[in-house]
């Protein structure tokens, strides 16, 4: 019989790609190592543990690694946040006000409500 190493190093032929294997195959695999006399039935149950749990462990570790890389990609981008959107449109809206009050005043125009422009104004 093989110590477990042998069985590890048996296991990592899986590559980068153990992440998508079900459990339902490892135990496949498992019961091939067993049937074979490769190892033992509580080896086996031990050896479908192990792996399932690394198979979370790089699962997450993967997902982590993609996370931070497209958050990274964003970030050199230079693309505007939503709240940075949000304060923009604040400001556009408050440009837009001030806008027309002057427009309104060069016409000769009575003024509009205008308690709403200056609480965008004192905003600003």
């Amino acid at each position: 019989m093989r110590d477990m190493t042998e069985l590890w190093k048996k296991a990592t032929l899986f590559g980068i790609g153990m992440w998508a294997i079900t459990e339902e195959k490892i135990q496949d695999f498992t019961d091939e190592l067993i049937e074979n006399g490769e190892i033992r039935k509580e080896e086996g149950k031990k050896f479908v543990r192990d792996l399932v749990d690394e198979q979370k462990k790089q699962k997450e570790e993967l997902e982590n690694r993609i996370t931070a890389r497209v958050q990274e990609t964003f970030r050199k981008a230079d693309y505007a946040t939503r709240d940075e959107v949000r304060d923009l449109k604040e400001i556009i809206i408050g440009l837009e006000s001030k806008i027309d009050m002057l427009v309104n005043k060069e016409k000769g125009t009575p003024e509009q409500d205008t308690s709403s422009s200056d609480k965008e104004e004192k905003d600003l």
